[in-house]
């Protein structure tokens, strides 16, 4: 089986969040799989790192039409774990100072979307499966429906949608239908949502599959509260709808062999990683303790994030609580300025450590104790699987993958069900008794023990969630 994705970004070669982890990982566990040729189609950006570009291979160089332009892109190649991953370049549309936010995205991924097109008859090389990714990689799955569908080489490929967050759906004005996107008034009942065009809309009626990033969240999109205005294209659509719980990467999360943190451990030798602890106490210059529980948020500051519930918590939790917090993220000011006054006023008890830092995020994560993601949305979320990977239990609110991927703690003769503290409800007293629940497992070493064991083994690789994106190709057939 041939499959080829689309998307606007991967790991290690550029990536912003969680489509780049799962571009960057999901395919190689495909790969994996006997009888699957995956590749990769993504945009050259200015950022992807010259140990890259040294092992690509150049493979076509063509024009590409959009419209009225007429622009170059060149296609590069390299191969990476058994997946082969494709170029798109152009310097004048992704060498930019970052990858999205420009005041011309939108022309931009139409030339990217064209460009994955055209290259296909360039290369040689007809997928069986187009796998499109968020609004970004849309217009892929449009332009093969609406321009190409009838050349030789195309008509029988199928397609799927993934939505990895609906808020962001690339909504335009109608003036750039033709100018921009290249498509003439017969498309315009299709682009059509709200009188303008929607790219996503447009996407989810043509796939031939819409796939979301958890089971809970496919559920969730097709209600008002979730949708961002899309529950109705999603309900008329339910029938091709369907959510696979993403996983993460065990060879990069992994605290056996990481080499980015002071003590190595794993499951079994999980007395080591108090070791971690220790070591970020000393870098941020909190006191040295083993006796305090450490509490972490890894985040986009943002009120969808939680981090709301968990401000209007921060203080009665620091007053009456010996812990220690430690907070990573950038995002809104309110929230930014809210954690930087709360060290402020507890410098023995917190850190703001308001940056992006991957290396810093995994020796927080090796280090934490209890780990806060209380998200009012949340359609898949990585953090609270490397987490778990990390010995860090989560507390998180049943939401989307949250709900699908962290189950409430309790025990039953003496033995762990469960993998962290869950709370239904949208409320910071309910956050705030969760994470004293979870302090009080904490502070008894043999109940400790049990649950960091259980929250360790539990899988969030993707060898599960691969085969289930196996079986979904297939049924296409």
């Amino acid at each position: 089986m041939k499959i080829l994705f689309v998307g606007a970004e991967a790991m290690p070669f550029a990536a912003t969040g969680g489509l780049g982890d799962v571009l960057g990982s999901l395919p190689t566990a495909l790969a994996a799989l006997p009888d699957t040729d995956v590749r990769v189609i993504l945009p050259l950006y200015g950022q992807v790192a010259d140990q890259w570009r040294a092992e690509m291979h150049d493979e076509a160089v063509f024009t590409v039409r959009l419209a009225w332009r007429e622009q170059y892109c060149g296609v590069k190649s390299l191969v990476r774990d058994g997946v082969t991953y494709y170029f798109i370049d152009n310097e004048q549309y992704f060498k930019r100072g970052t990858l999205y936010g420009e005041f011309d995205d939108g022309e931009r991924f139409a030339f990217f979307s064209m460009a994955a097109m055209v290259a296909l008859e360039k290369l040689g090389f007809y997928p069986d499966v187009l796998h499109a990714h968020d609004w970004q990689a849309a217009l892929s799955v449009v332009y093969l429906n609406c321009l190409f569908r009838d050349r030789p080489g195309y008509g029988a490929i199928r397609t799927v949608f993934t939505i990895h967050n609906i808020e962001y759906q690339g909504k335009y004005s109608f003036a750039i239908l033709g100018d921009v996107f290249a498509l003439d008034e017969r498309c315009h009942a299709l682009m059509d949502f709200g009188g303008c065009i929607n790219l996503m809309k447009a996407a989810i009626v043509l796939a031939d599959t819409v796939s979301t990033v958890s089971p809970r969240y496919a559920e969730e999109i097709c209600t008002p509260e979730y949708a961002h205005g899309l529950d109705g294209v999603l309900r008329d659509n339910r029938h091709k709808l369907c959510g696979i719980l993403n996983g993460i990467d065990y060879a990069y999360y992994n605290p056996a062999t990481d080499k980015g943190i002071a003590a190595p451990y794993s499951w079994r030798t999980r007395a080591r990683k108090g070791g971690n602890k220790e070591a970020l106490q000393q870098e941020l210059g909190l006191p040295v303790r083993a006796d305090v529980p450490l509490l972490a948020v890894i985040s986009r500051l943002a009120a969808h994030k939680g981090v709301d519930l968990i401000a209007d918590i921060a203080d009665r939790l620091l007053a009456t609580q010996d812990v220690q917090l430690v907070v990573l993220g950038k995002g809104e000011g309110v929230y930014e300025d809210f954690f930087a006054s709360l060290e402020a006023r507890y410098p023995e008890k917190v850190r703001a450590l308001l940056c992006y830092d991957r290396e810093l995020a995994k020796r927080i994560y090796a280090a934490t104790d209890i780990f806060l993601m209380p998200s009012k949305s949340e359609p898949c979320g990585l953090s609270q699987m490397i987490a778990s990977r990390y010995g860090a239990v989560p507390v998180v609110r049943e939401t989307g993958g949250l709900f699908d991927s962290i189950k409430g703690y309790w025990e039953k003769a003496g033995r762990v069900m469960g993998n962290g503290f869950t709370f239904a409800n949208y409320r910071s007293d309910e956050l705030l008794e969760r994470t004293e629940a979870a302090l009080c497992v904490w502070r008894d070493p043999e109940r400790r023990d049990k649950l960091v064991s259980k929250v360790m083994r539990t899988d969030f690789s993707w060898g599960r969630s691969a085969q289930s994106y196996r079986e979904m190709y297939e049924k296409l057939k």
